[in-house]
């Protein structure tokens, strides 16, 4: 039996998208979600892609939005 330490750092060693399917299932048994939320939250990214596709809004780079949440902690 492995002990958290190595968990952990067997977990580390997983490329990124692996590692996000780790803590996704981890997160699930912390806090369920339930079918009915899923259905929501999939309308909401397909709205949010047809939004980007059409250009009725525009993305933001990531280095920017982290910039800024950096920024707004800093004071």
């Amino acid at each position: 039996m492995h002990g958290v330490k190595e968990i952990i750092e067997e977990a580390e060693s997983l490329p990124v998208e692996e590692r996000a399917m780790v803590i996704d299932s981890l997160l699930r048994t912390l806090n369920p979600i339930s079918a009915t939320t899923d259905v929501e939250w999939v309308k909401v990214a397909k709205r949010r892609l047809a939004e980007l596709r059409s250009g009725r809004v525009k993305a933001i780079p990531g280095d920017d939005v982290f910039a800024k949440i950096r920024e707004r902690f800093e004071k």
